[in-house]
């Protein structure tokens, strides 16, 4: 496996370190490689899309975060794209323009976890009108008319459509909006959306938002585990990076439905492993509000009846490697061959 991913955004926590170390005791496990996009020695590859071998590290037991980032900058060597067997991406946003076309082109997009193509599918907000009826009402939102005719059934959130982390979310419940936690009167803006062009997609603003907003990571069609955000005191946002905080827990019978829904149209995309978040209705019955399909973590937070979560996230891993991918003919860097 040759696992891509930006070592310069990780903290102590993050889980690519406990994930790549539970991928490689696996007993399907040869070996691992990981390239990171925060080597300087890479940006050729990463940032001017030169089809040259990124430079790379060998995962070993020692394999673990470090402040000065060694386990990504030592003992490097080139990484011939045909020496593996699948490519895992563990790259956060943002993601340079053409680059998910670039790595299609020099390796199969099938044997990419997940697939360039799918992530680029997924990756706009309005992925969700696709599964609407999961979803609380919603409908894209292109002009301040749009926006003024679909809050006059109920307040909204408005989604800027490649945000991520929380970021440019607006909220509006009648001649009030908040942009984040920042409140202003709605006529301040709409003033400053009207000044460049603007793509939303208008959600109905769920008001038990306080439940916590709960995240559930699904590989290879298992439920992996889940765990609930709770909104910091004051606010209306449950992202991490606003200021929520996470507890473990378990997906409920309806996430568990949903789940179910998303995989089978995600599998269809080349999406092996994501993550949906739910909000709670009126009526107490948690509904989709998000999916994320570049870059999940926080996998050994998550709870799910006590399993160890991040070897199960491996054993899905390999479980889809071995019974989709490996032994197959592909085609790599523009000849065939067959693996093993």
């Amino acid at each position: 496996m040759l696992v891509l991913t930006d070592h310069s955004t990780h903290t102590v926590h993050n889980s690519t370190y406990d994930l790549l170390n539970a991928l490689r005791q696996h007993p399907d496990c040869e070996y691992i490689d990981v390239v990171s996009r925060g080597n300087k020695k890479n940006n050729f590859f990463f940032q001017e899309f030169i089809p040259k071998f990124p430079f790379g590290s060998r995962v070993t037991a020692d394999f673990q975060f470090h402040k000065d980032g060694r386990s990504f900058t030592q003992n490097l060597h080139k990484t011939h794209l045909d020496n593996y067997d699948v490519l895992l991406l563990r790259l956060p946003h943002p993601i340079r323009s053409g680059f998910m076309d670039f790595l299609s082109y020099l390796y199969p997009g099938q044997q990419i976890i997940n697939t360039p193509s799918g992530i680029q599918h997924t990756g706009s907000k309005a992925f969700l009108l696709e599964v609407a009826d999961l979803c609380p009402p919603m409908q894209i939102c292109k002009s301040v008319e749009d926006i003024l005719a679909f809050k006059e059934r109920f307040p909204i959130v408005l989604k800027p459509l490649k945000a991520y982390g929380g970021k440019g979310l607006i909220r509006i419940d009648g001649t009030k909006a908040w942009l984040g936690n920042e409140e202003m009167p709605l006529e301040v803006l709409l003033q400053q959306l009207q000044k460049k062009p603007f793509e939303y997609l208008g959600m109905k603003f769920l008001k038990n938002v306080h439940q916590g907003d709960k995240r559930v990571v699904v590989i290879n069609g298992h439920i992996i585990g889940a765990a609930l955000r709770l909104p910091a005191n004051g606010s209306w946002l449950c992202n991490g990076a606003q200021g929520g905080s996470s507890v473990p827990t378990t997906a409920d019978e309806n996430e568990i439905k949903i789940a179910k829904r998303l995989s089978a149209v995600l599998s269809k995309l080349g999406v092996v492993f994501f993550g949906f978040d739910t909000l709670q209705d009126e009526n107490g019955v948690r509904v989709l509000s998000e999916v994320n399909t570049l870059s999940i973590g926080g996998l050994p937070y998550l709870g799910y009846e006590g399993e160890a979560i991040v070897e199960s996230a491996a054993e899905q891993i390999w479980n889809y490697v071995k019974n989709n991918i490996y032994g197959t003919s592909v085609i790599v860097n523009k000849r065939t061959h067959t693996k093993y």
